[in-house]
């Protein structure tokens, strides 16, 4: 069921969902056994005025920190982080009062599960993220992929590749920079699947560069995990993933990863697999992918599988949601048998 909404500025492809009373009218009508809050904003304000007798329980899902990964950003540049902390305690304090209005808080890393806490959120439940294994699978190496992503006579360079959203929290600045520092002692081509609000600006920051490749957003699944398999590595900016999609499945095609030393990317990738770097620090960045590039390729490529192993496959993950809804609504139903459905 979808509810029409204005776009937003920064990225049209995001929507307002500002109709409240439309929202109460479609939980009443549904009645839902789980009504969840994916959204800290509207949506949040919608599912919290929706009367308890209307659903079973109600789960919010913490899928973007959006206190630290925008204006603690801002606010650190004008103030000591001190200052920074008190001045977002009422935003946690917001946090916490939808955890307190819910039945549970989901998140998908043990990194966002371990803050939450922290700040005193209510009854965080970890359920990580999937792979979609038959998809993203180190079998779908090719060569003449390779090849093709390389370009002509380029066929002995190393392939680096990033995957996600083309926003300013992702930080792609930060990976053309240091892709940049990287071409100063190492051939190398930079292939980017994705696109955003900030393309124009990433673009800008490459000009006239033939070895950084905008390969916009891929719609074909198969192709992506092509291209993701026969790779050298990928390398990710961004240091406030609440998971890393990007690089779980990276990993589950044999691709070893660079990421930033904070969040969940980090939290997927040791030695074994990779390399990581201190966040934001671009220097260092294209210093961990040299590094990378240096060590022994297939160990990479096995540390990765491993690593990829630990993680859920796409339907042990909605199986793991499922169970996580019925203990919840079987708490819900002895504690309040009378309201529970």
């Amino acid at each position: 069921m979808r509810l029409a909404g204005p776009s937003l500025p920064y990225d049209p492809t995001y929507h307002l969902l500002w109709r409240v009373d439309k929202v109460r009218a479609l939980v009443a009508r549904e009645h839902p056994d789980v009504l969840g809050i994916h959204s800290p904003y509207l949506a949040a304000v919608a599912a919290m005025s929706v009367p308890r007798s209307h659903f079973g329980v109600r789960i919010f899902t913490w899928h973007s920190d959006f206190i630290d990964t925008y204006l603690r950003v801002m606010l650190e540049r004008h103030a000591s982080p001190r200052l920074t902390s008190g001045a977002l305690e009422p935003l946690w304090a917001l946090v916490r009062g939808i955890g307190r209005g819910c039945d549970a808080t989901f998140v998908a890393s043990r990194w966002q599960a371990e803050k939450l806490a922290s700040h005193g959120v209510a009854r965080v439940t970890q359920v990580p993220f999937g792979i979609e294994r038959r998809t993203f699978s180190a079998s779908r190496r090719s060569e003449e992929r390779r090849h093709a992503l390389l370009g002509r006579g380029r066929h002995d360079w190393a392939l680096l590749v990033g995957m996600g959203r083309f926003a300013v929290e992702k930080r792609w600045d930060v990976v053309l920079h240091a892709f940049t520092k990287l071409r100063e002692t190492t051939n190398s081509v930079l292939v980017l699947f994705g696109d955003g609000p900030e393309r124009a600006k990433m673009e800008e920051l490459v000009q006239g560069r033939d070895d950084v490749h905008f390969a916009g957003f891929e719609t074909d699944r198969t192709r992506l995990a092509e291209a993701l398999a026969s790779a050298d590595a990928l390398v990710h900016g961004c240091p406030y993933e609440t998971f890393g999609l990007s690089i779980a499945e990276a990993m589950s095609c044999g691709l070893p990863a660079v990421v930033p030393d904070e969040g969940g990317a980090a939290e997927m990738v040791d030695e074994a697999n990779g390399e990581t770097y201190a966040s934001l620090d671009a220097d260092e960045c294209a210093r961990s992918i040299a590094r990378l590039l240096a060590r022994d390729a297939r160990s990479l490529r096995r540390g990765a599988l491993e690593a990829a192993a630990r993680i859920p496959d796409v339907r042990e993950q909605f199986a793991a949601t499922f169970d996580a809804y019925r203990e919840v609504l079987a708490v819900r139903q002895r504690e309040h048998p009378q309201r529970a459905t």
